[in-house]
């Protein structure tokens, strides 16, 4: 069997990136034609098209975007080679990319970044999404290191590691109006509508299970993965939010919203997933400094 063509699958690269046959001509300083015959000869040696016409536009087909997430994967790596083991110019910008769970603290993912944020030498690339997209990422070596407060489950064939980088306590956070004054923690958790993280978080089934130890049939006004939008339910008066205070950590410094009292037992932990790597972004040894590792 022929091996692939890098040569081809490049030219394929800057096509499906520009989406013009012109640009891309451009760009890699050829014809149009050298192009079109490069493009044609990696459709023959995969057996499928990889761009249908639609006008002046060329349109991925469901193989082409494969074709493109493989092309993509493939010349990162050799970036990163180059990187890593090539000569690097001390002018150059290290970058860092990161991967951080959707319903993550923004205020945590900034206060973990502090000691790189504003460098003149690092770039910082945050990506967010769901935990599985972000871990299948970070094998693929398109990300460096995951941020979740969930640690991901795995196998002995599985290379990540799993860093626990913080634990927060957990408090009951309102608007003054709606905490009112001198009320105690039980009776607002029994009495006020509450803010819950949904059942799938890491803090719910502790949450829930003091529900049951003071039995208190919770008056659930919303049930909220994003911790942003429980950030803004909490300061339009929604209900009472039990989350760590680091979420509204302006919010509490300018007294819009206050904090009742943390609850016992609660805490949400936050973790850092990276792989297994024999040469490692240099970037996350300063980041990862006193961490607790874990072997989940």
């Amino acid at each position: 069997m022929a091996e692939l063509n890098f040569h081809h699958l490049r030219y394929f690269h800057m096509v499906a990136h520009e989406g013009n046959l012109t640009r891309a001509a451009q760009r890699l300083n050829v014809s149009q034609s050298a192009v079109s015959t490069q493009i044609r000869l990696l459709e023959e040696r995969l057996g499928h098209p990889l761009f249908e016409r639609r006008g002046r536009a060329l349109i991925l087909t469901e193989a082409g975007r494969i074709a493109l997430d493989h092309a993509d994967a493939i010349f990162e790596t050799g970036d990163e080679l180059l990187n890593t083991l090539g000569e690097r110019d001390s002018r150059q910008r290290q970058v860092l990319r990161v991967g951080s769970q959707a319903t993550l603290s923004r205020n945590f993912q900034i206060g973990f970044l502090q000691p790189l944020i504003g460098r003149d030498d690092v770039e910082i690339v945050i990506r967010s999404g769901a935990l599985g997209e972000l871990l299948a990422g970070l094998e693929a070596h398109r990300i460096d290191i995951v941020l979740a407060n969930i640690a991901p489950q795995r196998d002995a064939a599985t290379p990540w590691i799993t860093h626990t980088i913080a634990d927060q306590p957990v408090s009951l956070i309102g608007t003054p109006e709606l905490v009112g004054k001198n009320a105690q923690l039980d009776t607002l958790l029994a009495e006020r509508p509450l803010i819950l993280p949904t059942i799938d978080t890491s803090i719910r089934s502790s949450l829930d299970a003091l529900f049951n130890r003071l039995a208190i049939r919770p008056k659930i006004a919303a049930e909220v993965d994003d911790m942003a939008m429980i950030r803004l339910l909490a300061r339009e008066g929604v209900g009472l939010a039990i989350v760590p205070p680091i979420v509204v950590k302006d919010e509490l410094e300018s007294a819009a919203l206050v904090e009742v009292d943390r609850l016992s037992g609660l805490e949400e932990i936050f973790y850092a997933i990276t792989l297994r790597r024999r040469f490692p972004n240099p970037l996350l040894a300063g980041l990862l400094q006193g961490e607790h590792d874990q072997p989940g």
